[in-house]
């Protein structure tokens, strides 16, 4: 599972595998920067490349994207949409389903809160990983949250799934296990 913070700037990324009983663990995050120098052509094709090999070096079943978010400036949501669009674009054209999830989903989905501030995400990422520190810079920690955000919604759309097994046939499972 890959998880992505999109950004012209610094694109956060997080690797993470989720064991069966749903625990997730931490392989590779990391961020892609781009110089605010270069034209954004060149910018978007830093993001590509960055998130293929990722991509290539990790293989993973989905990449999990943190949506767009109306920033006050219209310039920077819109250059935000081309980062996410080039992050798209690299997942796709490697044949990898993407997954998008709103900035609220995330935090909510890692903290409890989907208002919660930056530190907070850091914070509850190193504790569900267990991790000695949180993933530096923050953006690679936000990479990350994306990704756990996919995994806990994964593993309740199994729980739901599950949940719809007929009376009879739960009840026979059960009691297989008497």
């Amino acid at each position: 599972m890959l998880g992505v913070d999109p950004g012209a700037s610094t694109t956060g990324y997080g690797v993470v595998a989720q064991q069966g009983g749903g625990a997730v663990s931490l392989l590779e995050c990391g961020v892609i920067r781009t110089s605010s120098a270069q034209p954004l052509a060149e910018r978007l094709k830093e993001i590509y490349i960055g998130i293929g090999e990722v991509i290539v070096r990790h293989g993973p079943a989905i990449v999990a994207v943190e949506g767009v978010f109306y920033a006050r400036n219209v310039r920077t949501t819109v250059i935000l949409g081309h980062a996410r669009g080039a992050i798209l674009l690299a997942a796709t054209m490697r044949d990898v389903p993407v997954a998008e999830y709103s900035p609220a989903e995330i935090k909510n989905a890692v903290t409890g809160n989907g208002r919660a501030a930056k530190e907070q995400v850091q914070f509850m990422v190193q504790r569900l990983l267990r991790l000695k520190s949180p993933p530096r810079p923050s953006d690679a920690a936000d990479g990350v949250a994306v990704a756990i955000c996919h995994c806990n919604a994964a593993l309740l759309e199994r729980l739901k799934t599950a949940m719809n097994i007929p009376p009879q046939r739960l009840r026979e499972a059960l009691s297989a296990h008497d």
